[in-house]
């Protein structure tokens, strides 16, 4: 196996980090025109937690550091009375045994009301109340302060996490860019910020879909974290997937005479292939006997998957094949492709390249004729009632979030702008 060369990849600053520090910034500014009252600390940590990707999250964790100080500066209220006024036992053991006994209704609480995920804060505006501030002059105006404090942290987080320049939204626009084009060289994985930038404009209604080579299986993990909503375009316009409902919406199938051609072909060449057909809904891998190390490798590699499934054996009258992939040393797939060019190629669609992966190895991938991505995404167009399609590019330079900034232009250009 060849080695790659891989570039470091910084990522850039994203938006997430230059609204905590504009919302860390609008609390400091609050705390002065309040004649400098409260702790502006707490301000800044709610504010912190409330900053999101989405805004969804935004108002989940609002919702959360709410309940959590409610929760907390009541039983810390409760408490101060206990220790300082009821039973003057503050900063003794007994002191801190009450503060460790409260501990349990404070969490409980968050309990029996559905929000075990803010027991945490709860727990920390208690602690804070009972352990760091009950000695001051006055505890009460402190609770008050710091409830307000966590409260003017919320509203600046949601302000901030809201914010959006004016934009019009151009919806009746299939967006398409291939999904080579969107992943780092390093990991073969989408970006946060893309990925971030993406769900946003998906959930907001932009029609994006991607375009891909690659089969369903081998995108699976690399799109888990994106919420698509059309089918995206498999096997090089051979398939239209949904990845919603794990099926197959179209497919451009092989014929069983072609393939038997084909197979008849290869092996006459004494090599083998992968033939990936359609079972059901299930896209199953059938191979004969892997002569070769690339096969091997490629086999040992991708068998574990849980999205794949590979069968030692022809595939059965009823299977649909989709594309045949063949790998093997670069001479031998130049003859081999010459051939089926010579004895079928008016009935497929062939492409042959070099590998990346193995030294001195290419590739042949096979499809229908008429496979194409540009007839899938017509076939999107019309089913969805979409107007047009644009396909977007990676820029020049490279840039692995470029499809991401072309996808915010083009869905959402700003509205003094043409």
């Amino acid at each position: 196996m060849s080695i790659v060369n891989k570039k470091i990849s910084v990522p850039p600053i994203g938006n997430r980090i230059l609204k905590s520090a504009a919302g860390v910034l609008i609390c400091s500014i609050i705390y002065f025109l309040r004649g400098e009252r409260g702790i502006p600390f707490y301000s800044m940590l709610a504010v912190l937690w409330c900053i999101q990707p989405y805004s969804e999250g935004t108002i989940k964790m609002a919702l959360q550091r709410t309940v959590g100080t409610f929760i907390g500066a009541i039983f810390g209220l409760i408490t101060i009375v206990l220790e300082i006024y009821a039973f003057p036992i503050y900063n003794t053991f007994w002191g801190y045994a009450v503060t460790s006994l409260m501990i349990i209704p404070v969490i409980y609480t968050t309990v029996l009301l559905d929000k075990k995920n803010a027991s945490y804060f709860s727990c920390v505006v208690f602690l804070s109340i009972t352990v760091i501030h009950m000695t001051d002059s006055n505890p009460f105006l402190f609770v008050l302060n710091r409830a307000l404090d966590t409260f003017i942290g919320i509203a600046a987080g949601i302000a901030v996490n809201s914010a959006r320049l004016p934009r019009r939204r151009v919806r009746d626009v299939l967006f398409t860019a291939e999904l080579d084009d969107m992943l780092s060289p390093v990991n073969e994985r989408l970006t946060p910020y893309s990925k971030v930038e993406i769900n946003r404009m998906l959930s907001d209604g932009a029609n994006f879909t991607i375009a891909t080579m690659r089969t369903p299986a081998a995108i699976m993990e690399i799109l888990s974290d994106v919420r698509m909503k059309l089918p995206v375009i498999v096997m090089n316009g051979a398939a239209l997937y949904d990845m919603n409902e794990n099926s197959y919406l179209r497919a451009y199938v092989i014929s069983s005479e072609t393939c038997a051609e084909v197979r008849r072909i290869v092996n006459e060449q004494g090599m083998n292939m992968f033939t990936n057909a359609l079972c059901g809904d299930n896209l199953v891998i059938y191979y004969d006997e892997l002569k070769n190390e690339a096969e091997k490798s490629i086999y040992q590699s991708l068998k574990k998957s849980p999205y794949r499934s590979y069968v030692n054996r022809l595939p059965s009258a009823e299977d649909r094949t989709i594309y045949i992939m063949i790998v093997d040393k670069a001479d031998k797939i130049a003859a081999l492709h010459l051939r089926l060019k010579y004895k079928v190629g008016g009935q497929l669609n062939m492409i042959t390249y070099p590998s990346d992966d193995y030294k001195g190895y290419s590739y042949i991938k096979i499809y229908n004729k008429n496979a194409s991505k540009r007839h899938m995404i017509e076939y999107i167009c019309s089913e969805y009632g979409i107007g047009s399609a644009v396909s977007l590019r990676s820029s020049a330079d490279g840039s692995i979030n470029s499809i991401a900034h072309d996808l915010k232009k083009s869905y959402e250009p700003l509205i003094f702008r043409k």
